[in-house]
Parts: structure tokens; C-alpha cells; sequence
């Protein structure tokens, strides 16, 4: 597909993946209260419900979403790239510079096998 477009969705989804550790870092966990609901009586909230949501797991839950659409989004951007017929390794420099001087020496004919030809005595 388009590649301006790939990238603008690969930005969408880093900054999602951001906005996603920094609410779940600022959400109050539920067994934060369990050292202090010992003495306090106030244990049920440790394994009881745990009300109604706020601001911050609303938020985490429509980013979540964002990074979910965008992760499919550029999974349907890779699944429908055509298949390179160039492996990795064969993009870099001294691959190429290497790949170069293996086709000169494989058009001339080594000189060992040249010499062994010329030495050769009929029978």
C-alpha cells in the first residue's frame, strides 16, 4: 500500500503504545489497599467489585482500542505486500561488493582448473 500511510499508522500506534504504559502507571492497582485492609476491615475490596470505572480505565480502554486497530491495519498492510525476491542480506553495501566480484570470478575460468586442462597429457 501506501507507505505515507503506513508510516502515519505506525506513529498512531507507538504513541497509543505510550499513552497505554503511562495510564496503566497512573491507575491505582487492586491490591494496593491489601496491606492497609488488614487492620482497616476494609478487605472486600480487595476480592469484592470493584465499582464503577473512572477517567483513567475509560481512557486505557479506548487507547487499547487504537493500538488494536492499528496493529491490524498494518498487519493487512504487510500481509498484502508482494513477496521481495531480494533477501535482506543482499541489500547492504559489501553484500553487493562481494556479489559483484563472485559473478567476475565466476565468468572467468579458475586458473586452477585452466592449468590442470593444460597439463593434461593424452592417452
Amino acid at each position: 500500500m501506501n507507505t505515507s500511510l503506513a508510516t502515519l499508522v505506525m506513529i498512531v500506534q507507538v504513541i497509543s503504545a505510550l499513552v497505554i504504559v503511562g495510564l496503566v502507571l497512573l491507575q491505582h492497582g487492586k491490591g494496593a489497599d491489601m496491606g492497609a485492609s488488614f487492620g482497616s476491615g476494609a478487605s472486600g475490596s480487595l476480592f469484592g467489585a470493584t465499582g464503577s470505572s473512572n477517567f483513567l480505565s475509560k481512557s486505557t480502554a479506548v487507547a487499547v482500542a487504537v493500538f488494536f486497530v492499528a496493529t491490524l491495519i498494518l498487519t493487512s498492510f504487510g500481509a498484502n505486500k508482494a513477496p521481495s525476491t531480494v533477501g535482506v542480506m543482499e541489500n547492504l553495501p559489501a553484500a553487493k561488493a562481494s556479489a559483484s566480484a563472485n559473478a567476475a570470478v565466476s565468468a572467468t575460468p579458475s586458473a586452477s582448473a585452466a592449468a590442470s586442462q593444460a597439463t593434461e597429457i593424452p592417452k
